[in-house]
């Protein structure tokens, strides 16, 4: 269940070679089950999971609200989260392998004309704000700090830092702060995303399914997720840094 696994290397730098005791991020498969039947298999790092996996069937519409949980439960060795809900659920038929590292999956059409549109009227950031969350995203990095190789996302109202998520997988992260959101049910004026992640078409998918506002990255976005996030009503920002960033969709929420 540790996120982090204590490891030696060689290190060679210049004509020096060295032992170095360290530490490596986890990454575990971790299955799913619902009502019993096994649904999947995450690779993932063994942290939030019960969130992870409430996320994941709140961004695949599986469920819409946290009333529609009996109960969830992470096995004892790690393993397996085993959730129960109120009602009975068919397996989605086939899982579409999505761009994501780690084994990402989603059975949602991302191309469907039924995905949630974000309203016009929302967040409005200067650039000081944008610069200001990606230093707190930086702040949030606790365990990449300590290991390296893992992404980070936090969800702010535009102040505040309200729930992060830490995980190999970048897609995972998002589910993670779905899942935290469902369980803590948090009142805010504004919802906006800050990631280290590359912004793919299932990552606008799972930020406009949380009714995200303003959606920042530190590195690209994709051709499919600019497409989503015009028609979705998200405003896309990549390549995010301290002093600058690149919008890509709805820039009227960003004034000078």
């Amino acid at each position: 269940m540790t996120p982090s696994q204590t490891i030696r290397y060689l290190q060679y730098l210049n004509d020096r070679t060295d032992t170095i005791e360290g530490e490596t991020i986890v990454e575990a498969p971790v299955s799913l089950t619902v009502n019993g039947e096994n649904w999947l298999t995450f690779m993932c790092t063994t942290l939030q999971l019960e969130e992870l996996a409430i996320g994941f069937l709140y961004n695949e519409g599986v469920i819409s609200n946290r009333n529609e949980l009996a109960d969830v439960h992470v096995c004892e060795h790690g393993d397996n989260i085993d959730v129960w809900l109120n009602h009975s659920v068919e397996k989605p038929p086939k899982w579409r392998r999505t761009s994501g590292c780690s084994g990402g999956v989603t059975a949602v059409d991302l191309l469907s004309e039924g995905l949630p549109a974000i309203p016009s009227n929302g967040a409005i950031l200067t650039p000081l704000q944008i610069y200001e969350l990606i230093v707190r995203l930086f702040e949030s990095q606790d365990l990449y700090k300590e290991t390296g190789g893992v992404h980070t996302t936090i969800l702010s109202d535009g102040d505040n830092t309200i729930i992060k998520a830490e995980d190999i997988g970048r897609h995972n992260t998002l589910d993670k702060i779905a899942g935290a959101m469902l369980q803590l049910e948090p009142v805010l004026p504004h919802k906006i995303l800050i990631t280290t992640g590359r912004i793919s078409s299932e990552m606008l998918q799972k930020a406009a399914r949380l009714q995200v506002e303003i959606l920042i990255s530190r590195t690209s976005p994709s051709s499919l997720s600019i497409q989503l996030a015009e028609r979705m009503g998200v405003t896309l920002i990549g390549y995010a840094r301290r002093n600058r960033f690149n919008v890509y969709a709805h820039p009227e929420r960003i004034i000078s």
